[in-house]
């Protein structure tokens, strides 16, 4: 035993250590817990068993060459390494800024302890390769995510593959961690995440009164309109009841207007052009409504003839932009918004066609800056340094590397707890299994107390409120009953090679195996199956997106009178005979599911989540209509679904740590 491993042993004991060198852990997110994670796995030898297997003749045989699962840390991470990391990601230094998180935490991280083997992989977890399969090679996943959608996808996925998960996140000096297994603890989306932050928009557009207005405005309008995507996709703002019709008429006019400016980018009048259209034009037209402006002071419209400075407006802006840890004067703000929007059209130029905002993105965060400044000036708002505007358009709070690492020790603990907890994996991957049933009793131990979830991990709290106890813990509870991600049963479906089976063959199999009578299909793209829309019967699954090489689910809904839990089948390729000659090539594993009732709660009045019912996915032929629905529900639907996104507040900013 190597000298490193000798505190890990006397701490943990051998059985435990041996679990955790043969473990093979996948960690998703490079960045801010990501980094302490990857060392704290490393230095505690996980996915460092690398020995030669012993034969029958006592010649010895690599892992890979029996078919054994390689015990190994897996990183994933699609992000790369700007300046703003470094301060509290110490995996990385100056020289590796551009780089790729991923590769180079797998090179900093290997000098730790060279043992370990690390699979470093620059990629989006939302690829397709990244579905259920690959996860069920795992014995357990790390989230060190910053944002909701990957979380909840990660949540979902390894709820799918049956393989326990450690959620973790930071605020500021706060952080926590959660340990999650199907069937045995409440899942990530067991409790409901924050609501969007919707701003009206005729507040943003017309009468702001405070600077959070005039960022949303810059980051959210104008930056989109001259650089992205156009407003109307953009969840910071929306329609109100209390917002006049009339002047949302006007606004999208206004728009309209900005999109043929737009189309003189590149050109040496843009900037003026620019500015004297949101900073004069527009301003004019607000003060001209009287009536807006009887209890309120009216806005000052700028005009850029008096106010620039000549050619060496541009290279001034280059200059001042470096310094952001200062407000910017009003001349200041316009050379700074020149020079961004001179940099900015470069890259559209460029081929860069859509830019989005990014706080770590420099060009954009001027720009955003210097905008959101120069309207704060028109309406007699406070101006702000870029460092600010930054906090606030990025959503952010300060991000503590104390807590990061203390967050990630926390990770690693629980971590050990489960793998104690868990029966051995097999060195190859487990037969799939329905996985849905939520035990209605605690298992009992010999003595007769109740055993332990997940032996003994806990919820645990980083917390700055209590100097008397920085760390607390709540038990784990169990599943809840409605959740709509964890209550389903998650089983398989396996396609043939060929991909030749029919969505027919797919409801005759669900009805022989499940005893469905009455139920739905919906894929991503929306309905695909119900008994009033048969369009669909006759196409091949490919034709309508299920090809068994995506990381989508299928969701089966029992539309009977008492109806079960939905059945979520993932897709995947067969390479074995099928055993059910009647399966026409489809086959579901396991073969024997049961679906308990679903809780009347979630069905009495309608989805326990609010979410939307997806659109039908219609055949070809024209005139399909789906009987059940009218298009005024359908219409209804579609703004729940669009109301529905996940934006911290601004007066409270909460971003996990990336």
């Amino acid at each position: 035993m190597q000298r490193r491993d000798r505190g890990v042993a006397q701490s943990l004991g051998g059985p435990l250590t041996k679990r955790v060198k043969e473990s093979r852990v996948l960690l998703v997110g490079a960045g801010g817990i990501g980094c302490e994670l990857l060392k704290n796995l490393v230095c505690c030898g996980f996915g460092s068993y690398q020995s030669a297997l012993p034969t029958e003749d006592g010649t010895e045989t690599s892992p890979a060459a029996s078919h054994v699962r390689k015990a190994e840390v897996v990183v994933i991470d699609l992000d790369t390494i700007d300046l703003s990391n470094l301060n509290r990601q110490f995996l990385f230094r100056k020289q590796h800024i551009k780089k790729p998180k991923a590769f180079v935490a797998k090179e900093t991280a290997s000098q730790f302890n060279p043992s370990v083997a690390i699979d470093a992989q620059h990629a989006s977890i939302f690829d397709s390769t990244y579905n259920v399969e690959f996860f069920e090679g795992f014995d357990i996943v790390f989230n060190a995510l910053d944002n909701l959608a990957a979380r909840r996808h990660v949540n979902k996925m390894c709820l799918a593959a049956d393989v326990p998960l450690v959620e973790s996140g930071t605020t500021g000096f706060m952080g926590q961690v959660q340990a999650i297994k199907k069937g045995v603890t409440e899942c990530y989306d067991c409790n409901p995440k924050p609501v969007q932050k919707s701003f009206p928009i005729c507040t943003i557009r017309s009468t702001p009164s405070q600077p959070i207005h005039c960022i949303v405005w810059a980051k959210s309008y104008l930056f989109p309109e001259l650089f992205g995507t156009s407003e109307e996709d953009s969840a910071d703002m929306a329609v109100t009841e209390g917002d006049n019709a009339e002047e949302v008429a006007k606004l999208k006019e206004e728009a309209e207007a900005l999109k043929k400016v737009r189309r003189m980018m590149g050109k040496s009048e843009f900037a003026q052009e620019v500015f004297n259209k949101v900073f004069h034009d527009d301003i004019e037209r607000l003060r001209s409504m009287t009536e807006m402006w009887q209890s309120r002071k009216p806005p000052e419209p700028l005009s850029f003839q008096s106010l620039s400075e000549g050619p060496s407006i541009v290279k001034q802006g280059q200059t001042l932009a470096l310094q952001d840890q200062r407000a910017w004067t009003l001349l200041e703000n316009i050379s700074v918004f020149c020079y961004s929007l001179e940099t900015l059209s470069n890259r559209v130029q460029g081929g860069e066609n859509v830019i989005e905002f990014d706080k770590d993105d420099k060009d954009t965060l001027d720009f955003v800056t210097s905008a959101a400044n120069l309207r704060s000036h028109v309406f007699g708002i406070p101006l702000h340094s870029e460092w600010e505007i930054k906090q606030m358009a990025g959503n952010i709070i300060p991000a503590i590397a104390t807590s990061n690492a203390l967050t990630a020790s926390l990770c690693v603990m629980e971590a050990f707890k489960i793998l104690r907890s868990q029966p051995a994996k097999a060195n190859a991957l487990a037969e799939p299994t329905a996985n849905n049933h939520i035990p209605t009793k605690a298992q009992s131990t010999a003595i007769g107390k109740p055993e332990e979830l997940l032996g003994g991990s806990k919820m645990v709290f980083l917390t700055s409120k209590n100097t008397d106890r920085l760390i607390t813990s709540q038990p784990l509870v169990g599943p809840k009953a409605d959740c709509p991600v964890c209550s389903p049963v998650y089983a398989k479906l396996a396609i043939s090679e060929e991909r030749a089976e029919t969505l027919k063959a797919l409801v005759d199999l669900l009805k022989r195996t499940v005893g469905y009578k009455d139920f739905s299909m919906t894929t991503e793209a929306g309905i695909i199956y119900d008994p009033d829309l048969e369009d669909n019967l006759q196409k091949p699954l490919s034709e309508l997106g299920i090809t068994g090489q995506s990381n989508g689910f299928i969701t089966v809904t029992d539309d009977s009178d008492e109806p079960k839990v939905d059945l979520v089948l993932s897709t995947t390729i067969r390479r074995s005979p099928v055993d059910d000659a009647e399966a026409t090539g489809l086959q579901i594993t396991p073969k024997k599911i049961e679906l308990p009732l679903k809780p009347e709660a979630a069905y009495a009045n309608g989805d326990m989540d609010g979410d939307a019912e997806p659109e039908p996915v219609f055949a070809s032929s024209a005139g399909a209509k789906r009987k059940r629905e009218t298009e005024e529900e359908v219409e209804s639907a579609k703004k729940r679904a669009k109301s529905d996104v996940y934006v911290v507040e601004d007066d409270g900013a909460i971003l996990l740590d990336d």
